[in-house]
């Protein structure tokens, strides 16, 4: 249990909590949400110790192994798996304490800690970095790269597999999913699902959150709101609490109304039935989801398009690529006024590369690009932000736009993005990711573009502005193309999945939930076919540690199916519905038992495969 006691803490001028109270049990996974600036990575850092509290007290229990991501990455030369493997610190000091008393000649002292590295599943390590980076999209060769060879965002997503090596009592994430694509993010939340320590997670990723915590707790006005449950239930709850206000109550019919125009609209175009059940589901919370952010500080739209023509972007049996190498062949795609495109695909399939071809930042290797008269690109990528004036204020930006504008109507428009008062005409050089990547999605808007071509615009983005965002741009009428690792977003303003996979570009005809099989069985697959290409069985010495906890876990996957079978038996007993004190005992048992087979087989499927692993690919994974 951790305890944050009477804390105030304040950075500069600014006091981020006041008097603050916050128990965190063991073994919870709490999500922390709130708007940019609030203070949530500031509680982060008092929890590692970076900062101290003001006023206050903070209690730990005693030995508690913290594990976070580190913001930096040293330029080492040492191969990506190992540096992955330095997470686990004692493995590490193992080793280096074996190497000595080896070198000491030290039967007795190298004996106790073989036992050690056994018990703390050391010859599994080299495997479970393997199989960390290899969910983190991380290719087979790239084991052994250097890691000062990587990028900026594969060495976060580095430091991200070698937190996650730690074994680790608390485990802090703050963003965790900015730099991982969907594919990570999607074997990211089965991960942290599996984790037995306290987890405390900063996201605004509302379906990454829904699907890893069980409880939310809600930083606003200096203070933090606990809520039990997901983010869902979180939603739920906070509109409950909204709408008692009554000041709340116009502003929240007008969203409504607005998201039921969105949905009326959809269920005229809906033409693929799996597709169109999993939007609806979707769009049927939508109301809930409203009446939460009704006090949103964003609102913004994008003009109505009075007139764009109809055919925009046409691609011809199209080679895509860069110096004369084709990434993506053969690609024949129409994109007409009203089009939603959501774009599917692993790392590296090519996603970026079409909609730089899509922007005209790149030209095709073969095949024909047509454009439509008349088009108007509105393009969003990351390295947009890097192109914004570090001199120069939010209203001088747009100003560049349109000279003949008048201050106000411009201040006005800024202030739906969050700019307001001193902000808007302050310099852009000390804003936050977030602040820089509302300011480019506020240029855009104003640009009245008749496509957009978005790449990952939600990044940095707190939920209230992805909120926001996701209402423009059901309202918006042109065309849209967009890749992104927030699945609502891609689920509640596209129409039309595309898969960029194999060289190729097609149609996808399920929902995310079948694209998240298809990932699944794409990894089997790959596997497979790296196994075989691998060397003959390793040592009995490696394999033994394995086997004997496959063992443990088959024996433990027996208990648990019994105790189970014996709890549903007296479930089906209609005399125990008698009793409503044992009734609840026996369903909370049946839950827990439920839970607790789950990961255990989870825990057996790793095993299994890190055993399969040992016996045909030996230590040099």
């Amino acid at each position: 249990m951790i305890t944050l006691r009477n804390i105030t803490l304040q950075r500069g001028t600014k006091i981020l909590f006041r008097q603050l109270n916050l128990t965190i049990n063991a073994g919870q996974k709490l999500g922390f949400v709130g708007a940019n600036g609030c203070g949530k990575s500031s509680l982060f850092a008092l929890l590692r110790h970076e900062l101290q509290p003001d006023e206050g007290d903070l209690e730990f229990p005693p030995h508690l192994i913290i594990a976070y991501v580190a913001q930096e990455t040293p330029a080492v030369s040492m191969s990506a798996i190992d540096y992955v493997l330095t997470g686990d610190e004692e493995l590490c000091q193992i080793e280096t304490q074996l190497v000595e008393a080896q070198q000491a000649n030290d039967g007795m002292r190298e004996a106790a800690l073989h036992a050690q590295f056994d018990a703390i599943d050391g010859y599994t390590a080299r495997a479970r970095a393997a199989q960390l980076m290899h969910g983190l999209g991380f290719g087979l060769a790239e084991y052994e790269k250097a890691v000062n060879e990587f990028s900026g965002g594969w060495r976060m997503r580095l430091n991200l597999a070698r937190a996650l090596m730690c074994r680790s009592d608390l485990l802090l994430l703050d963003e965790p999913t900015n730099h991982l694509d969907l594919d990570a993010v999607l074997w990211f939340e089965q991960w942290l699902k599996r984790y037995q320590g306290t987890l405390l997670l900063i996201s605004h990723d509302r379906d990454f959150l829904d699907n890893v915590v069980n409880a939310i707790a809600h930083v606003n006005r200096q203070q933090i709101d606990l809520y039990i449950g997901n983010y869902e239930s979180f939603e739920r709850q906070r509109a409950a609490k909204l709408a008692l206000q009554q000041a709340a109550y116009k502003k929240q019919q007008q969203e409504i109304a607005h998201i039921q125009s969105f949905i009326n609209r959809f269920r005229a175009k809906a033409t693929k039935a799996k597709q169109a059940q999993s939007r609806m589901k979707a769009l049927a919370k939508m109301e809930l989801i409203a009446s939460a952010h009704v006090d949103s500080p964003f609102h913004f739209s994008f003009p109505k398009l009075l007139k764009t023509p109809n055919k925009l972007i046409e691609l011809d049996k199209v080679d895509i690529g860069y110096n004369g190498e084709a990434i993506l062949k053969n690609v024949t795609l129409e994109i007409t006024a009203g089009s939603r495109f959501g774009l599917l695909g692993q790392n590296g399939a090519g996603k970026s590369t079409l909609i730089k071809l899509l922007a005209g930042l790149i030209k095709p290797l073969q095949g024909e690009c047509s454009l439509g008269k008349g088009l108007q690109i509105g393009y969003f990528a990351q390295h947009q932000l890097e192109q914004l004036h570090d001199d120069e204020s939010p209203l001088q930006h747009l100003q560049h736009l349109n000279a003949k504008a008048t201050e106000q109507s411009l201040r006005d428009f800024l202030g739906g993005f969050g700019f307001i008062g001193d902000m808007a005409v302050s310099p852009v050089a000390p804003f936050s990711g977030g602040e820089k990547a509302r300011l480019a999605l506020a240029l855009l808007v104003w640009q009245q573009p008749n496509i957009l071509l978005l790449d990952e615009p939600t990044n940095h983005l707190d939920l209230e502005m992805r909120h926001a965002l996701t209402l423009a741009l059901q309202d918006y009428n042109g065309a849209l193309v967009v890749v992104s690792h927030d699945r609502h977003l891609l689920r509640t303003t596209t129409d039309q999945l595309l898969l960029v996979a194999n060289g190729n570009v097609t149609k996808f005809n399920g929902d995310l939930a079948d694209y998240r099989q298809w990932l699944l069985d794409s990894r089997r697959d790959s596997r497979r076919e790296y196994r075989t290409q691998k060397k003959p069985a390793q040592s009995r010495e490696q394999r033994r540690p394995l086997q004997n906890r496959l063992k443990k876990l088959e024996k433990n996957l027996d208990k648990l199916t019994t105790e189970k079978a014996a709890i549903e038996a007296l479930l089906s007993n209609p005399s125990c519905y008698e009793n409503q004190t044992q009734l609840h005992e026996y369903i909370s048992k049946q839950a827990a038992l439920t839970e607790e087979l789950e990961k255990t087989e989870e825990l057996w499927l790793e095993v299994s495969e890190a055993l399969e692993m040992v016996r045909n690919e030996g230590v040099s994974v």
